[in-house]
């Protein structure tokens, strides 16, 4: 990271904290013209995010990973989504002759099989069409929380996404649980009904399941790994 970046950063988390989120959001579209977007998966965070920028009319391009392995909770609440708010939600889709590669060689379920089938999979379905979504791009919002995983406690609102080449910003990174489900129903904004039923994290459908009592949050992704090796390599956290 360079000394221009770190400047830039710590001039941005100062304006962060003292402008609400929509204000924030606002003040980085006026600053990075036709540079800002938001990448959502549907998820409780993420339809707290796509509610604070449609809700205010916010130039910020939101797109989803389409990674065709998605549950059919997910494809009803982007409709939902679409609809409510009057717009076209841009999906990414795999490359398809990496996905037809990969399972032409290897089968339709080979991400059980080994980690490293897992994260070529998930490299085809998400990393590439993400890098497709970011170029040209100076700042991503994400639905990162604390609280979904240990190593985002020390995690800055504001940082640099080396592999990407991005200021990354996680504005509801610090929301506890209880704050998400409030402002969703405050708000009547569409979400999933698949966390109503103990999904936490919610990705391909293969590769997610509800979480039982007690367990982390991240158990329900990718069962079958060792828990140091569950990331899909979306996010270095």
């Amino acid at each position: 990271m360079t000394e221009t970046i770190k400047n830039k950063l710590s001039a941005l988390l100062y304006q962060n904290s003292r402008l609400s989120v929509a204000e924030f959001i606002k003040q980085l579209t006026e600053e990075f013209t036709e540079g800002v977007t938001f990448s959502s998966s549907f998820s409780y965070e993420d339809q707290i995010i796509t509610h604070e920028i449609l809700s205010n009319h916010l130039p910020v391009q939101i797109f989803t990973l389409d990674t065709g392995r998605m549950f059919a909770e997910t494809y009803s609440v982007w409709s939902s989504t679409n609809a409510k708010y009057g717009v076209h939600i841009k999906a990414y889709y795999p490359n398809q002759d990496f996905l037809q590669a990969f399972i032409e060689t290897n089968g339709p379920n080979a991400f059980y099989e080994s980690v490293e089938n897992r994260k070529l999979c998930c490299n085809i379905r998400k990393v590439e069409p993400l890098k497709r979504a970011l170029s040209g791009k100076q700042i991503w919002i994400t639905g990162l929380r604390a609280e979904h995983s240990a190593n985002r406690n020390d995690l800055p609102i504001l940082e640099w996404d080396e592999a990407n080449q991005i200021i990354k910003y996680h504005p509801i990174l610090h929301w506890t649980t209880e704050q998400v489900k409030e402002y969703i129903s405050k708000n009547q904004v569409p979400y999933n009904p698949l966390h109503d039923k103990g999904f936490i994290s919610i990705g391909c459908a293969p590769c997610t399941r509800a979480i039982k009592e007690g367990e982390d949050f991240r158990a329900g992704r990718w069962w079958w790994e060792d828990a140091s090796k569950k990331e899909c390599g979306l996010h270095s956290h």
